[in-house]
């Protein structure tokens, strides 16, 4: 998954930040918050526009971030493709757009990190507010 690692580094260094909301933002990507239920959040694009929509329910900012940094990933790494829900069963899934928009958002939001400056990998995680699901990421 060199390839994403370098489209990560690519877009850090372009907008001179690891913040999803940044990011998003200075590539023109629309981010809408709506009342989702159990859906955490999606991307589409729509007549050249791109979309990421956060449920406005979720009451914890990492987990804001990381779904944020995860739909910034599909926009990324999967431009043209509209993809399915995010939801908490999601982050287990096998499917390989969602593997690499989790491959992403977890190295986009550890990227200034320093793995061996942490006892266990579940520090780092805890830490950066990453799901413990996406430790096979590291």
């Amino acid at each position: 998954m060199d390839w994403i690692k370098n489209a990560i580094h690519k877009e850090v260094k372009k907008h001179k930040s690891n913040d999803p909301f940044k990011i998003a933002s200075s590539k023109n990507i629309l981010i809408r918050y709506l009342p989702l239920g159990s859906t955490l959040g999606f991307y589409e694009k729509v007549y050249r526009q791109k979309i990421i929509t956060l449920n406005h329910d979720l009451n914890n900012d990492y987990l804001m971030r990381y779904v944020c940094a995860h739909e910034l990933g599909h926009a990324v790494l999967h431009a043209d493709a509209n993809t399915p829900f995010l939801r908490k069963n999601t982050l287990f899934s096998t499917d390989r757009i969602e593997c690499e928009a989790n491959f992403f958002a977890t190295q986009l939001l550890l990227y200034d990190k320093v793995l061996e400056d942490y006892e266990t990998k579940f520090d780092v995680l805890r830490e950066s507010g990453i799901p413990y699901e996406m430790e096979r990421f590291l």
